[in-house]
């Protein structure tokens, strides 16, 4: 039976978190031009993403190698895309804003007031307070007839 002549297979290069210290003291990245914020609507798989862009587009959006498998997009998370100037409905996710990144940016004025950072999915407000559609509301019944 032959030695394992490494130090360890996938396992082991799973447990280094090395970006935990990086993304604390990460600088805050505003855009440039050929840039736009954006809130990812959906994830559709294939490491590409349906996100709404401040500019009231919706374009769909590929992310980059160096992100895939490396940081996680969710749905509702604030991103910066770079638009491609010879497809206007798509463009390229090459950072994910972490939330307190997006409370900054909302505070600088650099997301306009209509945005919602806190919901998981952009555009879908909740005026009545009730949890949308998904509530059902069940009557006590008698335990004693049952």
């Amino acid at each position: 039976m032959p030695k394992n002549k490494g130090k360890g297979g996938k396992n082991k290069k799973r447990g280094k978190n090395e970006r935990a210290e990086v993304d604390e003291k990460r600088e805050l990245v505003f855009k440039e031009e050929e840039q736009e914020y954006a809130q990812v609507l959906r994830m559709l798989g294939n490491g590409r993403c349906e996100a709404a862009c401040i500019d009231g587009r919706t374009r769909l959006c590929h992310i980059r190698g160096k992100m895939h498998k490396k940081v996680w997009i969710n749905a509702g998370d604030l991103i910066l895309v770079s638009l491609r100037d010879f497809q206007e409905d798509k463009a390229d996710v090459i950072l994910k804003y972490l939330p307190d990144e997006a409370r900054l940016l909302k505070a600088y004025g650099e997301l306009p007031d209509n945005v919602k950072l806190n919901e998981g999915i952009a555009g879908i407000d909740d005026e009545d307070g009730d949890g949308g559609e998904d509530y059902v509301d069940f009557e006590d019944e008698d335990i004693d007839r049952i």
